[in-house]
């Protein structure tokens, strides 16, 4: 685990420590080659290639502003955000260096890297654990991590849809541009969650498992599972779910830009495919997940249940748009 890849040396008014972290770093690598691949197609299209270069910043802007709503209401850390402001004290840091402590110092030692970023952990003295300090801006600090995909996908497109429409851009073929876009993002974003230590799986005797290190997100849920002793080291290895999805979105976007792209019979095609593809690969992916991201009807995830009217709609699009001729 390597949640934070760099730290610079100052801190700058309200934010704080300037930081990089590995997911959202990673991320925005991933959607900036996503970007000039749209805007290169566009120029060989005839397409406004700056409407389609600002088309994607605010797509990736209202992306991060979704995925992270969707994060903090459905994926079960809303008391954590609502507590970190009102009585930090009810926060147990999983994550600080003893398990038992006397003292603000015990805590910390000082100020020190952790998943949940650069902190000072205090002592409760009365139940003698470490918890973080107050933050009522944590919920708004995207860059440290906690993004649900399906939230950013919903209000990207939403607004991508109102943007395309306002332009007069044509809309098929720039949402082409996306359905390969999006799953190119998503490979180097699903590596940043490995380096987080998020979005982990069951636990696993296969030789395809990995071993994440004690204090960290398997490692707490498997504490609260009662799975291991708190006392572990390390969390029990799991399947890697984050490198299946990466693996299973690179297939998708070789696929969709390498092979539909340049053979589509009709515009909306390459999107349609993309919703197929995605929402069975979601899904499948899901079944393997260990981490807390919300469950409906007891045992669906809020991604399981998203992605059912997607593949419903991927399936809508290629039956009526295959009916239309490609315009030349």
């Amino acid at each position: 685990m390597k949640p934070i890849l760099w730290r610079l040396p100052f801190e700058l008014p309200v934010i704080g420590p300037v930081e990089l972290y590995a997911y959202f770093t990673l991320l925005t690598v991933g959607f900036a080659l996503a970007a000039l691949l749209s805007v290169r197609d566009a120029r060989k299209q005839g397409i406004d290639a700056q409407r389609i270069l600002d088309l994607n910043i605010w797509m990736v802007v209202w992306g991060i502003i979704g995925s992270r709503a969707l994060h903090v209401i459905a994926d079960g850390h809303l008391h954590e955000y609502i507590n970190l402001c009102l009585d930090p004290r009810l926060v147990e840091a999983a994550d600080a260096r003893v398990l038992r402590c006397v003292s603000d110092a015990t805590c910390s030692l000082g100020k020190f890297a952790t998943a949940s970023g650069l902190v000072d952990y205090q002592c409760d003295p009365v139940r003698h654990v470490c918890y973080p300090p107050r933050d009522c801006l944590v919920a708004f600090k995207v860059w440290r991590g906690g993004l649900a995909y399906y939230g950013g996908f919903i209000f990207a497109v939403a607004f991508g849809l109102y943007y395309i429409r306002r332009h007069r851009l044509p809309m098929l073929r720039v949402t082409d541009f996306a359905a390969y876009g999006i799953p190119l993002g998503l490979v180097f974003g699903r590596l940043g969650c490995v380096l987080n230590g998020c979005c982990f799986g069951q636990p696993t005797q296969s030789f395809l498992g990995v071993q994440f290190p004690g204090r960290g997100a398997a490692w707490r849920a498997q504490v609260e599972a009662g799975v291991i002793a708190k006392t572990a080291t390390a969390a029990l290895p799991v399947h890697p779910t984050q490198l299946y999805e990466s693996l299973a979105c690179l297939a998708i976007f070789v696929y969709l830009y390498f092979w539909v792209r340049p053979r589509k019979r009709f515009d909306g095609q390459v999107s349609a495919m993309f919703l197929i593809l995605y929402a069975i690969a979601r899904s499948l992916v899901e079944i393997l997940r260990a981490d807390e991201r919300g469950v409906i009807l007891g045992f669906l995830s809020t991604s399981q249940i998203i992605s059912i009217p997607l593949f419903a709609l991927g399936l809508y699009m290629f039956r009526r748009l295959g009916r239309r001729p490609t315009p030349a």
